[in-house]
Formats: C-alpha cells, structure tokens, sequence
C-alpha cells in the first residue's frame, strides 16, 4: 500500500482505538496502522461494518454510545489516541432522517469524547468531510471557507469539529479533524475494499453497473459544469489512511489541533467517472438519468495546500483511472464482498 514508517515509541504512545474499524476507511487505516507498528484495537457494533475487514487487531463488538463499554476498552488496552469512524454518512438519507443523524454523529461522537476525558485520553483524530462546507462559494474549496452545511450529514459533522475546541479548553483533549472530499479506490494488495449495506457511492455503484447489476443512477444533469454532472474530488482510501497516521504523529509530537482537507484539488464529473470505468473495464456503464438529490452541490473539489505543507502528505493516487483500477480489481475478487468471508 505504502511504505510505513514506525510512528512515535514514546513511552506514554499506547494502542490506538479506532472505532467503527469494520467498516470502509476505518478497516483500511487500521491496516496502516499496523504496517507501521502500532496495536489496533477496533470497536464496531458491527451494524455497517464487516467482520471480515477486521484482520489487523482485536475487535470488539460494541456501540460507541455505551460510554462504560468504551472506557473499559480504553484502559483494558492501554489505548493512548483514538480514531474516530463510527458515523453515518449518507447525505441524502441525512435529508430524511436528521434525528437520526444527530443521535449517531453528534451522541456517538460526543460519547465517545466523554470516554477518553474519564479515561485521561488526549489525542483525538476525527473522520470528518467536505460536507461542512455546503454549496461551495469558491473553489478549490480551502479550510478557511465559510462552513454552511446543506445537509444534516454536514451538520452534524460540524456540530463534533466546533466541539472539539471546547473540550481542548475543558478538558486538553488535542485533535485533528480530516475533511475528506471523496473517499474512492480499494487497497491495492486487495486485502480490502468498499462494500456497504446500501452503496450510493459512485466508483462502485459504476463498477456494478458495468458487471451486470442495476443501471447507474445519475443524478440530475443539469448542474452549471460542463457536462451538466456533479464535479467532485476523488480521493484514494490508502492516501486517506496514510493522512491518519501523520495526523496522529502530529498529535504525538504534541502538535496543535486543527482541520484539514483531505482531496487530490482536482474535480471529475459523474460523466468522467463512467467513462473511467468503461476504459478500466472494458465493458459499458448503463445509465439512467434520474432527479437531482437533495443536499448535493453542484461543484465541490478542495486544496489540500495546508495538509500538505503542514503534515508533508502527499496522495499517491492523482489519476482518476488508477483510483478505478483498484476499485474494479477488488470487485472482480470479492464479487460477494466479505460475505463469502463469513461463511468459511
């Protein structure tokens, strides 16, 4: 995937929590964490995640709202920093259900912090989005954009960032808040992949389309860009990952908290991704056009300058095809995803 680098051998740098591990990002951080030395302890209550992702570390079956349960792993492992995953995340369902939404985002999140301030755990890295941003006012977008969410999703991701800073105050808990953009691709040793309950995400509804499965739903074309689609920035899960393990050398090294955005500063429409797939493939992309949903923007691609300069990150994935590549060669491997994992 990348070369790890051993993270920070300190005495007071213990395992790493990560919740919601089971599921997409969080398996694949929890897979660089260990390449780079560190102990792994993964909770997940398992409600969207995989058992099977879970290879690297212990996982415990749990929900991040039983604030006991959290606290007892935490001192049982000798937890030292968390990772926070454990969210809902999709926008149009956030539209519908924003009482659920703030129940699991903001109440797991803030659960979850109540935990590590009862167990003395100061080094918070939080799973966060472009979402925050809303309908952008200038692009690329960068982190000192105004925050004005279109989506209860966004919403509630930001309510946990502005938290953040009253517990630095309250209670010295230090963190990074990563904004992704959009989180694509597969683990390129093909160990790991995206698979959801309910798959909304583009790359792998398109791959799904082009073996066969349902028509791809394209939502509105009739957005101001070029070709009338949506405009996003794709970034890969790997670089993803490997931005977690230098958010939490940062805070190890007793950096300061902050947020920054995670994306490679280039947009490709919905159309751009179906062609991707189709040459990646090989094979058609059936599309079907269908209306616009709600809390989508039009255009939304970042500047990653701060990460960049600040962390030294770079992504490794900056071509739209080599991000499809690993995405159509996990499919092709896993056609059942992890289920057929479950049954061996």
């Amino acid at each position: 995937m990348f070369d790890a680098e051993p993270l920070n051998r300190r005495a007071d740098v213990g395992a790493v929590l990560v919740t919601g591990g089971a599921g997409y990002i969080g398996s694949h951080v929890a897979k660089a964490l260990a390449a780079a030395g560190r102990r792994v302890v993964v909770l997940d209550n398992l409600s969207n995640g995989h058992r099977g992702s879970v290879r690297w570390g212990e996982l415990v079956v749990a929900d991040v709202h039983d604030v006991a349960r959290v606290r007892e792993t935490i001192r049982r492992h000798e937890v030292s920093a968390v990772m926070h995953f454990a969210a809902s995340l999709l926008v149009a369902e956030s539209v519908r259900d924003p009482i659920g939404y703030y129940a699991n985002n903001v109440g797991g999140g803030l659960a979850v912090l109540e935990a590590m301030v009862g167990e003395s755990v100061s080094r918070f890295v939080f799973s966060s989005t472009a979402a925050v941003y809303g309908e952008p006012v200038e692009t690329p977008v960068t982190e000192n954009h105004p925050t004005c969410p279109i989506s209860a999703y966004g919403e509630t991701k930001l309510a946990v960032e502005r938290a953040l800073a009253h517990f630095e105050r309250a209670y010295g808990t230090r963190s990074v808040a990563l904004r992704y953009f959009n989180a694509a691709g597969a683990d390129p040793d093909g160990e790991l992949g995206e698979e959801h309950r309910v798959e909304v995400h583009l790359i792998p509804r398109a791959v799904e389309a082009a073996l066969g499965g349902p028509a791809l739903q394209v939502f509105g074309d009739d957005y101001p860009t070029p070709d009338g689609t949506c405009l996003r920035d794709y970034v890969h899960v790997s670089d993803l990952a490997r931005a977690h393990l230098l958010a939490l050398q940062h805070l190890e090294s007793e950096g300061a908290s902050g947020s920054y955005n995670l994306g490679i500063g280039k947009p490709f429409s919905v159309r751009d991704v179906i062609s991707s797939v189709e040459r990646v493939s090989g094979r058609r992309v059936p599309a079907q056009r269908v209306p616009r949903r709600q809390g989508d923007p039009g255009v939304l691609f970042a500047s990653s300058e701060r990460i960049r300069t600040e962390f030294g990150w770079r992504p490794e994935f900056v071509d739209l095809d080599g991000i499809v590549e690993t995405a159509w060669a996990w499919r092709r491997a896993h056609p059942h995803g992890y289920q057929e994992e479950a049954v061996r």
